[in-house]
């Protein structure tokens, strides 16, 4: 089953310094058929504005992953973590017992990203926070495993039995992906428009998919993807 969910439909709110669209039922946004999809609770794609962003606010036992699509975005923590993340490149935030944060756009141009929210394994677990840079030639043709609860994957960390993917495919590309019994997956292209076992996908979509042994994404134009694999 793949249930594509197009951009146009998706929740959301423009703030001005914000412009917010929810995959599922978020702040003033809420969607009873839209809570999120198994253990992944929040895909939000936000664009901040220059100079601007999320001023200190706390959050507890959530794995909060965030993708930078265009700019960076500069974090500050209460466990004395500070760092820049740029275009392509991954953060990770294991909120734990709790954790107080600050997320800026510190740029002179606006940032794009996609902030994901996935149910921790682990509640009550000491708080973390970790970023890598993940260069684009590094997964062209092929899914590399971004952020993962097992170690083996060689990712940054989250206490999730998850993974968050990204791939680059060319126009005409393909690529498959296998999906174990009874794990879905969350496909978002963040550029192009692609086709996941013959359905269409645009830009920003999102494909929920479940009950597919395996996926076949075929690139019509020039993609960059972002995919979560999870219980």
């Amino acid at each position: 089953m793949i249930d594509v969910r197009p951009f146009s439909s998706l929740g959301g709110a423009d703030h001005g310094w914000l412009n917010a669209k929810h995959h599922f039922s978020f702040a003033n946004y809420y969607d009873p058929s839209r809570m999120g999809w198994g253990r992944l609770r929040v895909w939000n794609d936000d664009e901040i504005a220059a100079k601007s962003g999320f001023p200190l606010h706390p959050h507890a036992d959530m794995e909060i992953i965030t993708y930078v699509r265009t700019g960076a975005v500069t974090h500050e923590d209460s466990m004395g973590n500070r760092g820049r993340t740029g275009a392509g490149d991954v953060q990770v935030m294991s909120a734990g017992t709790g954790v107080r944060h600050s997320e800026f756009n510190l740029e002179d141009e606006t940032t794009t990203l996609f902030q994901i929210w996935i149910e921790t394994d682990r509640p009550g677990a000491k708080p973390g926070w970790g970023q890598r840079e993940f260069p684009k030639s590094d997964r062209t043709g092929r899914f590399s495993v971004l952020a993962s609860g097992d170690p083996s994957d060689g990712a940054l960390s989250i206490n999730a039995d998850a993974r968050v993917l990204g791939a680059t495919l060319k126009a005409g590309e393909s690529l498959s992906y296998s999906l174990a019994e009874g794990r879905r997956a969350y496909l978002v292209p963040a550029v192009g428009a692609v086709e996941v076992n013959g359905v269409a996908l645009n830009a920003r979509d999102g494909a929920a998919i479940r009950d597919e042994a395996g996926i076949t994404i075929t690139a019509k134009e020039d993609a960059e993807l972002v995919m979560v694999d999870s219980l």
